[in-house]
Protein backbone atom coordinates (compact mmCIF):
# COMPACT_ATOMS: atom_id res chain seq x y z
CA UNK A 1 0.00 0.00 0.00
CA UNK A 2 1.13 3.37 -0.79
CA UNK A 3 2.32 4.93 2.31
CA UNK A 4 0.75 8.54 3.55
CA UNK A 5 0.49 10.37 6.64
CA UNK A 6 -2.24 9.79 9.37
CA UNK A 7 -2.24 12.45 11.87
CA UNK A 8 -5.03 12.73 15.15
CA UNK A 9 -6.42 15.13 16.87
CA UNK A 10 -9.02 13.50 18.89
CA UNK A 11 -9.68 13.80 22.06
CA UNK A 12 -11.76 11.41 23.83
CA UNK A 13 -12.38 8.20 23.32
CA UNK A 14 -15.99 7.46 22.01
CA UNK A 15 -17.05 4.84 24.21
CA UNK A 16 -20.10 2.69 22.28
CA UNK A 17 -21.11 5.09 19.21
CA UNK A 18 -17.09 5.90 17.94
CA UNK A 19 -14.88 2.48 19.05
CA UNK A 20 -13.56 5.03 21.37
CA UNK A 21 -11.90 8.34 20.15
CA UNK A 22 -11.81 10.80 18.04
CA UNK A 23 -9.48 12.81 16.32
CA UNK A 24 -7.72 12.45 13.36
CA UNK A 25 -5.37 14.97 10.95
CA UNK A 26 -6.67 13.25 7.82
CA UNK A 27 -3.64 14.48 5.65
CA UNK A 28 -4.14 12.16 2.48
CA UNK A 29 -5.76 9.63 4.64
CA UNK A 30 -5.39 5.76 4.27
CA UNK A 31 -4.02 3.80 7.11
CA UNK A 32 0.02 3.65 7.04
CA UNK A 33 0.68 -0.29 6.88
CA UNK A 34 3.68 -1.67 8.66
CA UNK A 35 4.62 -5.02 9.93
CA UNK A 36 7.01 -4.78 12.54
CA UNK A 37 9.00 -8.23 12.65
CA UNK A 38 10.23 -10.41 16.38
CA UNK A 39 12.18 -12.99 15.86
CA UNK A 40 11.46 -15.30 18.80
CA UNK A 41 14.17 -17.39 18.01
CA UNK A 42 17.15 -15.21 19.37
CA UNK A 43 14.24 -12.78 20.37
CA UNK A 44 17.10 -9.42 20.06
CA UNK A 45 15.69 -5.99 19.18
CA UNK A 46 15.92 -4.68 15.77
CA UNK A 47 19.57 -3.32 15.38
CA UNK A 48 17.48 0.27 14.86
CA UNK A 49 17.19 0.60 18.43
CA UNK A 50 19.95 -1.80 19.73
CA UNK A 51 22.32 0.76 20.84
CA UNK A 52 19.45 2.44 22.78
CA UNK A 53 17.62 -0.02 24.73
CA UNK A 54 18.34 -3.37 26.03
CA UNK A 55 15.20 -5.72 25.83
CA UNK A 56 16.87 -8.63 26.93
CA UNK A 57 15.18 -8.54 30.24
CA UNK A 58 11.11 -8.55 28.40
CA UNK A 59 12.28 -11.53 26.47
CA UNK A 60 13.80 -13.09 29.47
CA UNK A 61 10.67 -12.69 31.66
CA UNK A 62 8.74 -14.08 28.60
CA UNK A 63 10.92 -16.92 28.77
CA UNK A 64 10.15 -17.69 32.61
CA UNK A 65 6.42 -17.39 32.02
CA UNK A 66 6.42 -20.04 29.68
CA UNK A 67 8.83 -22.48 31.06
CA UNK A 68 7.61 -21.68 34.77
CA UNK A 69 3.88 -20.15 35.21
CA UNK A 70 2.19 -23.33 36.84
CA UNK A 71 -1.47 -22.56 34.43
CA UNK A 72 -0.19 -23.22 31.04
CA UNK A 73 -3.23 -22.44 29.58
CA UNK A 74 -3.39 -19.01 31.19
CA UNK A 75 -0.64 -18.15 29.36
CA UNK A 76 -1.63 -16.47 25.36
CA UNK A 77 2.18 -15.21 24.36
CA UNK A 78 0.22 -12.45 21.95
CA UNK A 79 -1.53 -11.32 25.02
CA UNK A 80 1.33 -10.82 27.06
CA UNK A 81 3.67 -8.97 24.44
CA UNK A 82 0.08 -6.99 24.01
CA UNK A 83 0.54 -5.92 28.04
CA UNK A 84 4.29 -5.37 27.46
CA UNK A 85 3.62 -2.64 24.76
CA UNK A 86 0.70 -1.38 26.26
CA UNK A 87 2.78 -0.85 29.30
CA UNK A 88 5.49 0.70 27.31
CA UNK A 89 3.47 3.56 25.94
CA UNK A 90 1.60 4.15 28.88
CA UNK A 91 4.62 5.37 30.84
CA UNK A 92 5.01 8.26 28.88
CA UNK A 93 1.93 9.45 30.92
CA UNK A 94 0.72 10.73 27.52
CA UNK A 95 -3.49 9.37 27.61
CA UNK A 96 -3.68 10.47 23.94
CA UNK A 97 -0.42 7.87 22.82
CA UNK A 98 -1.94 4.23 22.73
CA UNK A 99 -1.28 1.51 21.22
CA UNK A 100 -3.97 -0.22 20.02
CA UNK A 101 -4.78 -4.32 19.69
CA UNK A 102 -6.55 -5.53 16.80
CA UNK A 103 -10.34 -5.32 18.26
CA UNK A 104 -10.14 -1.93 19.77
CA UNK A 105 -8.22 -0.59 16.57
CA UNK A 106 -10.47 -2.03 14.44
CA UNK A 107 -13.65 0.07 16.37
CA UNK A 108 -11.64 3.61 16.86
CA UNK A 109 -11.55 3.04 12.74
CA UNK A 110 -15.28 2.08 12.55
CA UNK A 111 -16.50 5.05 14.29
CA UNK A 112 -14.80 7.67 12.75
CA UNK A 113 -15.99 5.73 9.52
CA UNK A 114 -19.46 6.15 11.05
CA UNK A 115 -20.79 2.63 11.37
CA UNK A 116 -23.17 0.98 13.81
CA UNK A 117 -21.87 0.09 17.38
CA UNK A 118 -23.46 -1.45 19.99
CA UNK A 119 -22.72 0.20 23.37
CA UNK A 120 -24.03 2.94 25.44
CA UNK A 121 -23.37 5.87 23.17
CA UNK A 122 -20.83 8.01 25.57
CA UNK A 123 -17.46 9.37 24.97
CA UNK A 124 -14.71 8.62 27.09
CA UNK A 125 -11.86 10.61 28.24
CA UNK A 126 -9.06 11.26 30.60
CA UNK A 127 -8.50 13.57 33.28
CA UNK A 128 -5.22 12.92 34.28
CA UNK A 129 -5.55 9.27 35.69
CA UNK A 130 -9.21 9.26 35.92
CA UNK A 131 -11.26 8.21 33.25
CA UNK A 132 -14.17 10.46 32.97
CA UNK A 133 -16.88 10.71 30.51
CA UNK A 134 -16.44 13.31 27.60
CA UNK A 135 -19.96 13.53 26.47
CA UNK A 136 -23.01 11.47 26.20
CA UNK A 137 -24.51 11.24 22.18
CA UNK A 138 -27.41 12.64 22.30
CA UNK A 139 -30.71 10.55 22.60
CA UNK A 140 -28.50 7.49 22.97
CA UNK A 141 -28.58 4.93 26.37
CA UNK A 142 -25.95 6.57 28.52
CA UNK A 143 -28.11 10.17 27.99
CA UNK A 144 -31.69 8.54 28.86
CA UNK A 145 -29.62 6.74 32.29
CA UNK A 146 -28.65 10.38 33.36
CA UNK A 147 -24.88 10.40 32.52
CA UNK A 148 -23.39 13.73 32.33
CA UNK A 149 -20.14 15.20 30.66
CA UNK A 150 -17.39 15.43 33.09
CA UNK A 151 -18.39 12.75 35.30
CA UNK A 152 -15.77 10.25 36.46
CA UNK A 153 -16.52 6.90 36.26
CA UNK A 154 -14.95 4.77 39.12
CA UNK A 155 -16.33 1.13 38.12
CA UNK A 156 -17.76 -0.46 35.31
CA UNK A 157 -19.89 -3.62 36.67
CA UNK A 158 -18.09 -3.17 39.87
CA UNK A 159 -14.31 -3.71 38.77
CA UNK A 160 -12.40 -0.45 39.74
CA UNK A 161 -11.38 1.24 36.66
CA UNK A 162 -7.80 2.63 38.61
CA UNK A 163 -5.03 2.08 36.38
CA UNK A 164 -7.26 1.27 33.26
CA UNK A 165 -6.49 2.92 29.26
CA UNK A 166 -8.92 4.03 27.65
CA UNK A 167 -8.85 0.81 25.75
CA UNK A 168 -9.56 -1.29 28.70
CA UNK A 169 -12.21 0.92 29.28
CA UNK A 170 -14.11 0.74 25.76
CA UNK A 171 -13.60 -3.21 25.93
CA UNK A 172 -15.50 -3.44 29.86
CA UNK A 173 -17.95 -1.01 28.67
CA UNK A 174 -18.75 -1.95 24.63
CA UNK A 175 -21.56 -4.63 24.67
CA UNK A 176 -24.06 -6.50 22.60
CA UNK A 177 -27.85 -4.47 22.97
CA UNK A 178 -30.08 -5.56 25.21
CA UNK A 179 -27.59 -6.28 27.75
CA UNK A 180 -26.70 -4.12 31.12
CA UNK A 181 -23.39 -2.84 32.49
CA UNK A 182 -23.63 -0.91 35.73
CA UNK A 183 -21.15 2.41 35.91
CA UNK A 184 -20.29 3.61 39.12
CA UNK A 185 -19.68 7.39 38.68
CA UNK A 186 -19.17 10.74 40.70
CA UNK A 187 -20.83 13.64 39.41
CA UNK A 188 -19.02 16.74 38.59
CA UNK A 189 -20.92 18.81 41.24
CA UNK A 190 -20.69 16.07 43.86
CA UNK A 191 -18.96 13.63 46.28
CA UNK A 192 -21.02 11.14 46.79
CA UNK A 193 -20.73 8.13 44.24
CA UNK A 194 -23.69 6.48 42.17
CA UNK A 195 -24.89 3.57 40.36
CA UNK A 196 -25.94 3.83 36.83
CA UNK A 197 -27.46 0.53 34.90
CA UNK A 198 -27.53 1.28 31.22
CA UNK A 199 -28.53 -1.24 28.36
CA UNK A 200 -26.75 -1.07 25.46
CA UNK A 201 -28.51 -0.38 22.51
CA UNK A 202 -27.13 -0.51 18.67
CA UNK A 203 -25.79 3.40 18.00
CA UNK A 204 -25.72 5.36 14.65
CA UNK A 205 -26.18 9.15 14.67
CA UNK A 206 -25.15 11.12 11.61
CA UNK A 207 -22.25 13.88 12.63
CA UNK A 208 -24.23 16.81 10.65
CA UNK A 209 -27.70 17.81 11.37
CA UNK A 210 -29.35 21.07 10.94
CA UNK A 211 -33.01 23.03 10.62
CA UNK A 212 -33.66 26.89 9.43
CA UNK A 213 -36.72 28.52 11.01
CA UNK A 214 -37.94 31.83 11.66
CA UNK A 215 -36.98 33.36 14.88
CA UNK A 216 -40.79 33.13 16.33
CA UNK A 217 -41.21 29.48 15.39
CA UNK A 218 -38.08 28.29 17.96
CA UNK A 219 -39.87 26.78 20.70
CA UNK A 220 -36.50 27.90 23.18
CA UNK A 221 -37.30 31.34 22.80
CA UNK A 222 -39.03 33.97 24.18
CA UNK A 223 -40.98 35.35 22.24
CA UNK A 224 -41.87 38.70 24.53
CA UNK A 225 -37.86 40.34 24.87
CA UNK A 226 -37.42 40.06 21.02
CA UNK A 227 -37.53 42.98 18.50
CA UNK A 228 -40.53 42.22 16.43
CA UNK A 229 -38.23 43.06 13.57
CA UNK A 230 -36.41 39.98 14.46
CA UNK A 231 -39.32 37.47 14.49
CA UNK A 232 -39.44 37.11 10.91
CA UNK A 233 -36.00 36.37 10.14
CA UNK A 234 -34.35 32.84 9.79
CA UNK A 235 -31.79 31.67 12.00
CA UNK A 236 -29.74 28.14 10.70
CA UNK A 237 -29.29 25.80 13.32
CA UNK A 238 -26.13 22.97 12.56
CA UNK A 239 -24.93 20.60 14.82
CA UNK A 240 -21.86 19.05 14.49
CA UNK A 241 -21.13 15.69 16.38
CA UNK A 242 -17.81 14.55 15.28
CA UNK A 243 -15.42 15.38 12.32
CA UNK A 244 -14.72 12.14 11.24
CA UNK A 245 -15.04 9.84 7.61
CA UNK A 246 -18.84 11.32 6.13
CA UNK A 247 -18.94 14.81 7.83
CA UNK A 248 -17.68 16.82 5.05
CA UNK A 249 -19.83 15.27 2.94
CA UNK A 250 -22.87 15.52 5.51
CA UNK A 251 -22.07 19.14 5.95
CA UNK A 252 -22.60 19.71 2.53
CA UNK A 253 -25.45 18.17 1.68
CA UNK A 254 -27.13 19.77 4.86
CA UNK A 255 -25.80 23.27 3.32
CA UNK A 256 -26.91 22.82 0.27
CA UNK A 257 -30.19 21.82 1.71
CA UNK A 258 -30.63 24.66 4.14
CA UNK A 259 -28.47 27.27 1.99
CA UNK A 260 -28.74 26.70 -1.72
CA UNK A 261 -32.34 24.98 -2.50
CA UNK A 262 -34.63 27.14 0.33
CA UNK A 263 -32.80 30.04 -1.15
CA UNK A 264 -33.54 32.11 2.13
CA UNK A 265 -29.82 33.91 2.37
CA UNK A 266 -31.38 37.47 2.18
CA UNK A 267 -33.47 37.07 5.25
CA UNK A 268 -31.09 35.30 6.87
CA UNK A 269 -30.16 36.42 10.69
CA UNK A 270 -27.00 33.88 10.88
CA UNK A 271 -26.09 30.43 12.26
CA UNK A 272 -25.84 28.68 15.14
CA UNK A 273 -22.93 26.19 14.51
CA UNK A 274 -23.27 23.92 17.71
CA UNK A 275 -20.27 22.01 18.52
CA UNK A 276 -21.34 21.02 21.98
CA UNK A 277 -20.54 17.35 23.11
CA UNK A 278 -18.38 17.14 20.00
CA UNK A 279 -15.27 15.31 21.05
CA UNK A 280 -13.15 15.82 17.74
CA UNK A 281 -11.72 13.98 14.71
CA UNK A 282 -10.22 14.83 12.17
CA UNK A 283 -8.13 18.54 11.52
CA UNK A 284 -8.56 18.59 7.88
CA UNK A 285 -12.64 18.25 7.98
CA UNK A 286 -11.86 21.44 11.25
CA UNK A 287 -9.99 23.40 8.62
CA UNK A 288 -12.54 22.44 5.59
CA UNK A 289 -16.09 23.29 8.04
CA UNK A 290 -14.10 26.64 9.44
CA UNK A 291 -13.60 27.23 5.84
CA UNK A 292 -17.02 27.85 5.38
CA UNK A 293 -17.00 31.01 7.22
CA UNK A 294 -14.21 32.27 6.85
CA UNK A 295 -12.96 34.17 3.64
CA UNK A 296 -8.81 33.41 3.97
CA UNK A 297 -6.26 32.91 6.61
CA UNK A 298 -5.02 30.36 8.72
CA UNK A 299 -7.45 27.82 10.39
CA UNK A 300 -4.92 26.09 13.02
CA UNK A 301 -1.21 26.36 13.77
CA UNK A 302 0.74 22.56 14.27
CA UNK A 303 3.62 23.22 16.27
CA UNK A 304 6.44 20.15 16.53
CA UNK A 305 8.32 19.79 19.46
CA UNK A 306 11.45 21.09 17.53
CA UNK A 307 9.56 23.93 16.76
CA UNK A 308 8.49 23.87 13.38
CA UNK A 309 5.49 24.87 12.65
CA UNK A 310 2.55 24.20 9.83
CA UNK A 311 -0.38 26.66 9.33
CA UNK A 312 -3.34 24.99 7.71
CA UNK A 313 -5.28 27.68 5.96
CA UNK A 314 -9.24 28.22 4.75
CA UNK A 315 -9.20 25.08 1.88
CA UNK A 316 -12.22 26.62 -0.03
CA UNK A 317 -15.00 29.47 -0.70
CA UNK A 318 -17.60 28.94 1.67
CA UNK A 319 -21.55 30.37 1.38
CA UNK A 320 -21.33 31.73 4.90
CA UNK A 321 -18.39 34.05 5.20
CA UNK A 322 -20.63 37.13 5.43
CA UNK A 323 -23.52 35.94 7.84
CA UNK A 324 -23.24 36.35 11.29
CA UNK A 325 -22.18 33.40 13.60
CA UNK A 326 -22.56 32.13 16.93
CA UNK A 327 -21.34 28.69 18.05
CA UNK A 328 -22.30 26.56 21.21
CA UNK A 329 -19.62 25.01 23.26
CA UNK A 330 -19.30 22.92 26.34
CA UNK A 331 -17.04 20.61 28.52
CA UNK A 332 -17.48 18.49 26.11
CA UNK A 333 -16.42 20.01 23.06
CA UNK A 334 -12.98 18.93 22.42
CA UNK A 335 -9.84 18.91 19.74
CA UNK A 336 -11.41 19.53 16.34
CA UNK A 337 -14.47 21.26 17.70
CA UNK A 338 -12.38 23.35 19.62
CA UNK A 339 -10.08 24.25 16.37
CA UNK A 340 -12.99 25.78 14.66
CA UNK A 341 -14.84 27.46 17.32
CA UNK A 342 -10.95 28.92 18.25
CA UNK A 343 -10.77 29.53 14.74
CA UNK A 344 -13.73 31.85 13.99
CA UNK A 345 -13.21 33.47 17.31
CA UNK A 346 -9.86 34.87 16.10
CA UNK A 347 -11.08 35.91 12.85
CA UNK A 348 -13.52 37.94 14.51
CA UNK A 349 -16.60 35.98 12.72
CA UNK A 350 -18.09 34.01 15.81
CA UNK A 351 -19.06 34.85 19.27
CA UNK A 352 -18.76 31.01 21.56
CA UNK A 353 -21.19 30.56 23.98
CA UNK A 354 -21.52 27.93 26.88
CA UNK A 355 -19.05 26.46 28.86
CA UNK A 356 -15.74 26.10 28.61
CA UNK A 357 -14.49 23.74 26.31
CA UNK A 358 -12.65 20.14 27.57
CA UNK A 359 -9.27 21.53 26.55
CA UNK A 360 -7.18 19.34 23.99
CA UNK A 361 -4.36 20.69 22.41
CA UNK A 362 -2.22 17.93 20.74
CA UNK A 363 -2.18 15.96 17.02
CA UNK A 364 -1.85 12.38 16.89
CA UNK A 365 -0.25 10.15 14.14
CA UNK A 366 -2.38 7.27 13.76
CA UNK A 367 -0.40 4.06 12.40
CA UNK A 368 -1.12 0.07 11.73
CA UNK A 369 1.16 -2.02 13.01
CA UNK A 370 -0.06 -4.84 10.87
CA UNK A 371 -2.17 -8.23 12.78
CA UNK A 372 -4.94 -5.65 13.19
CA UNK A 373 -3.36 -3.58 15.82
CA UNK A 374 -2.48 0.10 16.16
CA UNK A 375 -0.79 2.83 17.89
CA UNK A 376 -1.46 6.53 18.29
CA UNK A 377 1.73 8.69 18.89
CA UNK A 378 1.56 12.37 20.13
CA UNK A 379 4.02 14.51 17.29
CA UNK A 380 2.53 18.20 17.73
CA UNK A 381 0.45 20.42 19.44
CA UNK A 382 -2.27 22.73 17.54
CA UNK A 383 -2.73 26.63 18.18
CA UNK A 384 -5.22 28.86 17.69
CA UNK A 385 -4.70 31.04 14.54
CA UNK A 386 -3.52 33.72 17.21
CA UNK A 387 -1.12 31.63 18.71
CA UNK A 388 -3.81 30.36 22.00
CA UNK A 389 -2.40 26.71 22.91
CA UNK A 390 -6.22 25.68 24.74
CA UNK A 391 -4.30 22.10 26.17
CA UNK A 392 -5.76 21.22 29.69
CA UNK A 393 -7.25 25.14 30.13
CA UNK A 394 -10.19 24.75 27.26
CA UNK A 395 -11.43 27.99 25.46
CA UNK A 396 -13.32 30.11 27.43
CA UNK A 397 -17.01 31.45 26.23
CA UNK A 398 -17.42 35.22 25.24
CA UNK A 399 -21.40 34.51 26.93
CA UNK A 400 -21.56 31.96 29.44
CA UNK A 401 -24.55 30.16 30.40
CA UNK A 402 -25.05 27.26 32.34
CA UNK A 403 -28.21 24.59 31.12
CA UNK A 404 -30.64 24.73 33.22
CA UNK A 405 -30.17 20.91 35.53
CA UNK A 406 -34.03 21.50 36.86
CA UNK A 407 -35.35 21.34 33.33
CA UNK A 408 -33.23 20.04 30.50
CA UNK A 409 -35.54 20.17 28.28
CA UNK A 410 -35.33 23.94 28.49
CA UNK A 411 -32.00 24.97 26.23
CA UNK A 412 -30.62 28.01 27.87
CA UNK A 413 -27.72 27.99 25.83
CA UNK A 414 -29.71 27.99 22.81
CA UNK A 415 -31.83 30.57 23.79
CA UNK A 416 -28.93 32.74 24.55
CA UNK A 417 -26.98 32.37 21.25
CA UNK A 418 -30.12 33.20 19.31
CA UNK A 419 -30.53 36.57 21.79
CA UNK A 420 -26.47 37.01 20.60
CA UNK A 421 -27.32 36.55 17.11
CA UNK A 422 -29.73 39.64 17.16
CA UNK A 423 -27.85 42.03 19.00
Amino acid sequence: MKMRGLHIILVALISALLGYYIGITKVDVEWKQFRPSVNFINRQPPASVRQKVDFSQMWAVLSKLETSYYDKSALDTQKLLNGAISGMVQSLGDPYTVYLPPVQNKDFKQGLAGEKFEGIGAELGMNGKQLIVVAPLEGNPAKKAGILPGDAILKVDGQPTAGWTLAQAVDKIRGPRGTAVILTVVHKESNKPVDVKITRETIHVKSVVGWMKKVSQIDQISQKDLPNTSKDKNIIYIRVSQFGDQTNQEWLSQINSLVVEKNKKDNLSGVILDLRNNPGGYLTDATFIASEFIKDGVVVKQEKGNGEETDFSVVRKGLLTDVPVVVLINKGSASASEIVAGALRDHGRAKLVGETSFGKGTIQQAEDLGAGAGIHVTIAKWLTPDGTWVHGKGLTPDVAVNLDEKDQTHDKQLEKAVEVLLQ
